[in-house]
């Protein structure tokens, strides 16, 4: 891991234990894991992140992350709007402040029409009562499978802390 994704990763916890404490959970399909590896990497993680969910079926995030299945059908798994779903019902089933998802494409896939790696990051937060939910698209073209899922998953967090800092 790398020094910058200590940072974030200490950045994040640094925000998520200010008062009042906030919690965060990871819902992930491409990033298999990587996200909640990064975010569990500091020291003192287990008081603000409460866990996650690595779901690649639509079945399984349909199950698990209230995912429509119906509208996930349409996409294969990959939007915007199921980035939120993925973000929201991770936040959910944990009882977290906090959600953060990822699904897209580690690799090129002529199938689907995709020809270059892409991701969908996804965030939910509710403070004070107040639902905060948005998804942005993240390009990652020319790499490798696994730079593409260590990218997507140190782009989620960067993401996720700009928008807790932002909402603090």
């Amino acid at each position: 891991m790398t020094s910058a994704m200590l940072t974030l990763a200490q950045e994040l916890k640094q925000l998520m234990l200010r008062e009042p404490r906030w919690t965060v959970a990871a819902a992930e399909s491409l990033t298999s894991g990587h996200v909640q590896a990064l975010i569990g990497s500091v020291s003192g993680a287990s008081n603000y992140f409460r866990g996650g969910i690595t779901a690649y079926s639509l079945e399984q995030k349909a199950t698990h992350l209230t995912v429509d299945r119906a509208e996930a059908r349409a996409v294969n798994c990959v939007s915007g709007k199921i980035a939120e779903q993925m973000a929201r019902g991770v936040a959910q089933k944990f009882g977290t402040t906090w959600g953060v998802a990822t699904t897209g494409y580690a690799e090129p896939s002529p199938a689907d029409g995709v020809a270059a790696p892409f991701a969908w990051l996804g965030f939910y937060g509710l403070i004070a009562g107040n639902e905060i939910l948005f998804s942005k698209r993240f390009e990652c073209e020319a790499m490798s499978r696994v730079d593409v899922q260590q990218r997507v998953a140190q782009e989620a967090v960067r993401q996720l802390v700009d928008c807790v800092r932002k909402a603090r």
